[in-house]
C-alpha cells in the first residue's frame, strides 16, 4: 500500500501556501472595501442636495433661504462678515487708501476717487459700502454701478430693460437694493450648476465667440468671479456697462480701445488730460499670468476645497489666500508653508515699490505739465504731454486697482508699472521743454 502522507518540508510549504493565499485575500478584500467607501464619500461629496430642505424659487435672492439647503456653505459666506483680517496689502479691515497713498488725491485730481478710496471689505458688504460710500453721494452715478453691488440687479433688468436700468441714476434705484452679493449671483436654485446672471460678461463672451453655457465646471469656477472682477466703463449716453476686451485684455489693448473710443472718465483737474480711471482688472490681469495658462480657477485658490466630515465643499468665506495657504496653496506646491508666503510677500512688496516709484513719475509729470500751463502753454502745445500722462496713469492704475497687488501675474505687472513710469517721464520731459521754448522766447522778445 502506498504512503499518501507527504514529507515534512511538503506539508509547511502546502501550510505556508495556504496562509499566504489567505493574507493575500485578506488584502484584496480589504482594498476593495475601502475602494468602496471612497466611492460612497465621493458619491456624498458630489451630492447637489444632500438635504433638500427647501424648495428654492426663482426669483429668491436671500442666502439665508439658500442656507437651508446648504448650512456649510451658508456658514462659511457668513464669515465673510469679518472686517478684522488684514494682509499687508488687503484683507478685509478698512482703512483710507487715500491716507495711506496721498499721491492717489492728486492723481485723480477733480475725479470722485480722489475723495473716497478705501480698502474692501468682504462679499457680504457690497451693497452696504456702495451706498455709503462718498462716491456716490458726491457725484451723480448711473445705475449701471449697481450690476456688481446688488443681487436685485438681474431682477431689475428684466423689469426695466438693459439700457433702462443702466441710464438710470444709482440714487434713483437704492431703495429697491438691499441685497449684496447672493448665492443666486452663481448658482442656479434647481440645479445648484454655476450660471452667469450679469449681461455685460456675457455679451463680452459673445463678442469674443464664446458660448458660457458650453464651458467646463472649471471654466465656470472663473466666469462667475469675472462677473464683476473685471475693468469696464459705461458706454455711450445710455451708460451701458461695457467691458473694453474687442482688441484683447492685457493693459496696452484696452488702451487702445479706450483710444480709438475718444474715451474718458474724466478731464484731470490740474493738467486738463482726459483720463481713464481703471477698476478692478482681476480677471484681465490673471489671464496674463501663469496660474491661468496652468488652468488654475479664481475658486481653486480663493475658496478652496475644505472638508468637514465626510464632505468635501468648496470654501465660500471668499477672502485672500494668504488666510488659507495649506488649501489653496499647498495642494499644487509642496513647499514648506512659511517659504509659499514668503514668496507671495516678495512678490508684492516689489510690485508695490514699483506702484510707489510710479506715483512719483505721475506726479513729477502733473507737476511739469502745469508748470506749462502756467507759462502760457496753449491745448496744442500740450497735447502730447497730456496723452502720455493718460498713458501712464491707467498703467499705474491697473495694477493699483486690481487687488493682488501683482501676484495674479507678476511679470505683467512689473512691464505695466515700468511703462507707467516711462509714460509719466516722457509727459514731464515734453512738458519741461514746452516750459522751457516758452521762456526762451520770452527773453528774446
Amino acid at each position: 500500500m502506498s504512503n499518501t502522507t507527504l514529507p515534512e518540508p511538503n506539508r509547511r510549504r502546502s501550510l505556508a501556501l495556504v496562509i499566504a493565499a489567505f493574507v493575500v485575500g485578506l488584502v484584496i478584500m480589504g482594498g476593495l472595501a475601502l475602494l468602496l467607501t471612497n466611492i460612497q464619500q465621493r458619491k456624498a461629496e458630489t451630492a447637489e442636495y444632500p438635504l433638500r430642505v427647501v424648495d428654492i424659487d426663482p426669483d429668491e435672492l436671500d442666502p439665508a433661504v439658500w442656507g437651508q439647503n446648504f448650512p456649510r456653505q451658508y456658514d462659511a459666506f457668513l464669515r465673510t462678515q469679518d472686517d478684522t483680517f488684514s494682509t499687508p496689502y488687503g484683507g478685509s479691515l478698512v482703512y483710507s487708501k487715500l491716507e495711506r497713498y496721498p499721491a492717489m488725491i492728486r492723481i485723480w485730481a477733480g475725479y470722485a476717487f480722489s475723495k473716497d478710496h478705501n480698502e474692501e471689505r468682504g462679499h457680504y458688504y457690497t451693497t452696504i459700502d456702495q451706498k455709503n460710500t462718498q462716491r456716490v453721494q458726491l457725484v451723480s452715478q448711473p445705475g449701471a454701478c449697481a450690476n456688481c453691488h446688488a443681487a436685485e440687479a438681474p431682477q431689475l433688468i428684466a423689469e426695466m430693460g438693459w439700457e433702462t436700468f443702466n441710464s438710470t441714476p444709482y440714487n434713483d434705484l437704492k431703495d429697491s437694493l438691499h441685497v449684496g452679493s447672493s448665492c443666486a449671483d452663481c448658482h442656479d436654485p434647481e440645479t445648484m450648476d454655476l450660471r452667469l446672471t450679469r449681461p455685460a460678461l456675457v455679451n463680452a463672451l459673445e463678442a469674443e465667440g464664446i458660448d458660457w453655457t458650453q464651458a467646463s465646471r472649471q471654466e465656470m469656477r472663473t466666469y462667475v468671479c469675472a462677473q464683476c472682477h473685471v475693468e469696464y466703463y459705461f458706454q455711450g449716453e445710455n451708460k451701458l456697462l461695457t467691458f473694453p476686451w474687442s482688441q484683447g485684455k492685457n493693459i496696452d489693448d484696452i488702451a487702445n480701445y479706450y483710444d480709438d473710443a475718444d474715451f474718458a472718465d474724466w478731464t484731470h483737474a490740474e493738467t486738463n488730460a482726459p483720463m481713464i480711471k481703471i477698476q478692478h482688472p482681476e480677471y484681465e490681469m490673471w489671464t496674463t499670468g501663469l496660474h491661468a495658462q496652468s488652468g488654475v480657477s479664481c475658486a481653486d485658490c480663493h475658496m478652496p476645497y475644505v472638508r468637514e466630515g465626510a464632505i468635501k465643499i468648496s470654501d465660500h468665506h471668499l477672502r485672500s489666500p494668504l488666510a488659507t495657504i495649506n488649501e489653496s496653496c499647498q495642494t499644487c506646491h509642496q513647499q514648506d508653508e512659511e517659504l509659499l508666503e514668503t514668496r507671495i510677500l516678495t512678490i508684492q512688496d516689489r510690485t508695490a515699490e514699483l506702484l510707489r516709484l510710479s506715483e512719483e513719475a505721475i506726479l513729477d509729470a502733473i507737476d511739469a505739465i502745469v508748470a506749462a500751463q502756467d507759462a502760457g502753454a496753449t491745448d496744442a502745445q500740450l497735447e502730447e504731454a497730456r496723452y502720455l500722462h493718460r498713458q501712464a496713469s491707467l498703467r499705474w492704475d491697473f495694477v493699483s486697482s486690481e487687488n493682488s497687488t501683482g501676484f495674479h501675474s507678476p511679470q505683467e505687472a512689473a512691464r505695466a508699472l515700468a511703462l507707467s513710469i516711462d509714460y509719466a517721464r516722457q509727459a514731464q520731459l515734453s512738458a519741461m521743454q514746452i516750459t522751457n521754448g516758452l521762456a526762451t522766447t520770452a527773453v528774446n522778445d
